[in-house]
């Protein structure tokens, strides 16, 4: 190993570790999987662990600890803001106040601290980044590109909310950036508690609600809440903004302007919500695609590289891809936060001297983001025999073989195969499969195994030499990024007449695949190759043997409100918590009807929380 750094990033949302042996990611994990927290913000010292035990190694073996922003330049931006809006945020800064001074505005004290606590080694240097140097990082140095433009777009790091930069071979360079308080983050974040959801999470319900409403409010936002200019800079009118004084994201304003007071959460949807969400993507689209434009026109460069919360809204990503308004688009697949730990450790490794020698061979180097700690047989038979836990084991291909026919039959699947995804997405590893061609199966897997709302749209899953067959799909989607149309072969006519709205447009088939056809023909794609991902590129193609169909419905494995499952033991819980009808489990295969009874007498709905 040449020269090991590992990288943090914490105390926000989504804190993460990531260790990386020059411009090689070794291992990348989110805290949430080990403490069972959603969105954990806490030190990651079990995603610490786990990396270092992933790559056999101790801390006396890493040259640099590798902190993903600069927290003194952050506590200044928090500091001024509230002084600048004396009296009003005066009772948040006391709130805010006492963890900076204790722990987070020391943090090469603290990072070294709580590293020391366990017992792996002497604690090298700790470097701080500044967070959106962490996200270009994160975009660039992992990318399949030698040169690229590069853009950040988030909510706030320490003072940037969104920059531009130029990336060639080792080098990145800043070359544009817009300050807070004018966010494009904050500004969709705005909009996502006003509808209802939880902001830093519920953004992607807000991006699939979208195309349930008219976007009517659309001039009313332009009018009164931005002002974009045609490079895509803009400003916000911080009048109708509460984010300045505390933790609200909107007040009085917001409601004078759109007719009411926000929507409490688990309220019905109604119109109005529907309309926010159509308007507000419209805008953010706009906004998204002028300023990569505008990075294009001020690098020259051909290609871009995506990160930070806003690279997340795969609506905008597909239009920017289906508009070619570059050769090639890479998204970094942990573009949030979470990503900031790989971004800063490359940071600091390319910075000592590493190099990307991976882009000689024309693929990124985030290995699938298939990062996470994985299980041999070995372990998870300990695991199911010592649970008294009924199975079947096979090898590789009899195991496809028998999930493919089990999801033909019309079966709900989870599927533990390998290592664990890094990033928001499952991708095969962590997953929740079904049938695509079923009509019932979206209303099946949100209601009896999500829990969750009926609107949501599941994404597919598709044989990467297959998705030009089913989807408009202009590159391929590997990490479930990009929003493309269902190609109109697949497209099944219907009455465009209807009168229903809403909700309602659920209940329209409108394609071979109706499971993962959104209700404007779109979909999430994710593209699969032997190379990424050779077992569930397996099982695709047991599935298109069988009835050929070369799609899955692919969600994650976990139930509303808990991280996606790390462990046999997390996915056997919650296998036997949900309807689902089979577990495949490395090569174990589980049937629930040959499961014993839980013991558990309650509902388990009951005990998920409210999001």
């Amino acid at each position: 190993m040449s020269a090991l750094v590992l990288g943090i990033s914490a105390h926000y949302h989504d804190s993460a570790a990531a260790l990386v042996d020059g411009t090689t990611v070794l291992a990348a994990a989110q805290e949430e999987r080990f403490s069972r927290r959603r969105h954990d913000p806490s030190f990651p010292i079990q995603a610490v662990g786990y990396c270092l035990r992933e790559a056999g190694v101790s801390l006396d073996d890493v040259t640099a600890i590798a902190y993903y922003e600069d927290p003194r330049l952050k506590f200044r931006r928090i500091a001024a803001t509230y002084l600048g809006t004396v009296p009003h945020g005066v009772t948040s800064f006391r709130r805010t106040l006492p963890d900076w001074l204790t722990g987070k505005l020391r943090v090469r004290h603290t990072v070294a601290r709580e590293l020391a606590a366990l017992g792996l080694g002497r604690v090298p240097d700790v470097v701080c980044r500044r967070h959106h140097e962490s996200h270009a990082a994160s975009a660039f140095f992992p990318s399949p590109y030698r040169s690229a433009a590069v853009l950040c777009v988030d909510g706030v790091g320490e003072w940037a909310t969104t920059t531009i930069w130029r990336g060639h071979d080792d080098r990145l360079e800043s070359v544009a950036e817009l300050r807070f308080p004018h966010s494009l983050g904050l500004l969709y974040s705005a909009f996502t508690y006003f509808c209802g959801f939880k902001v830093d999470s519920g953004e992607y319900k807000l991006m699939g609600l979208a195309p349930y409403g008219r976007p009517r409010f659309v001039q009313q936002i332009r009018d009164n809440l931005v002002d974009v200019k045609p490079d895509g800079s803009f400003r916000l009118n911080m009048r109708y903004f509460e984010f300045l004084f505390g933790k609200v994201m909107t007040g009085a304003g917001f409601e004078r302007l759109f007719g009411g007071p926000r929507r409490t959460p688990e309220a019905p949807l109604t119109e109005r919500e529907f309309d926010l969400a159509a308007s507000i993507q419209i805008v953010a689209e706009d906004i998204y695609l002028r300023l990569c434009r505008t990075a294009q026109r001020l690098t020259g460069e051909a290609r871009l590289c995506l990160a930070g919360g806003v690279a997340l809204n795969c609506v905008a990503n597909g239009k920017l891809i289906q508009q070619e308004v570059f050769d090639g688009v890479w998204i970094q697949p942990a573009a949030g936060d979470a990503g900031g730990a790989v971004g800063a450790a490359l940071a600091v490794a390319v910075e000592r001297g590493a190099t990307r020698g991976h882009v000689h061979t024309g693929r990124d180097a985030m290995a699938g983001a298939l990062l996470g700690p994985a299980y041999d047989d070995d372990e998870i038979r300990a695991y199911l025999d010592s649970a008294g836990i009924p199975y079947a084991w096979h090898e590789p291909d009899a195991l496809a073989d028998a999930v493919a026919d089990r999801l033909a039959e019309g079966a709900v699947v989870g599927w533990f195969q390998g290592r664990m995804e890094f990033g928001p997405r499952a991708l095969g590893a962590r997953s929740i499969l079904g049938d695509p061609r079923r009509d019932d199966m979206q209303s099946v897997m949100n209601l009896k195994i999500k829990y969750r709302e009926s609107f949501r749209p599941f994404a597919p899953a598709v044989l990467e030499a297959d998705a030009q067959h089913y989807f408009d799909l202009k590159q391929e989607s590997p990490y479930m990024l990009v929003v493309a149309e269902v190609s109109k072969p697949q497209r099944m006519a219907h009455d465009t007449a209807t009168n229903r709205t809403g909700l309602d447009l659920l209940r329209v088939r409108r394609s071979t695949i109706p499971a993962v056809t959104h209700i404007d023909m779109s979909a999430r794609v994710q593209t699969v190759n032997e190379d990424r991902n050779p077992a569930f590129h397996r099982l695709l193609t047991a599935f298109k043997a069988r009835t050929g169909c070369s799609v899955l419905v692919n969600t994650s494995f976990n139930v509303r409100g808990e991280p996606i499952v790390r462990s046999p033991q997390e996915a056997y819980t919650c296998f036997m918590r949900t309807d689902m009808d089979v577990l495949a489990v490395g090569g174990f295969l589980l049937e629930k009807v040959d499961q014993p009874e839980l013991r558990e007498a309650h509902d388990w709905r009951d005990e998920i929380p409210l999001d």
